[in-house]
């Protein structure tokens, strides 16, 4: 099967041969890494209503 690559877009196959899966290579994993680390990704929190008692 035929993958697109969420880092660069380019094609790469799903495949036990690929050990990046679903990157296209190592750099694009590492990439996607590094923005994990540096929190420039984040799930977003439900606001919740402060519980008064």
């Amino acid at each position: 099967m035929i993958v697109t690559c969420p880092q660069c877009g380019n094609e790469s196959e799903w495949n036990p041969e690929n050990a990046y899966r679903p990157f296209c290579s190592e750099r694009c994993k590492l990439i996607d890494l590094g923005q994990w680390a540096t929190e420039q990704y984040r799930i977003p929190e439900e606001k919740r209503e402060e519980e008064h008692g």
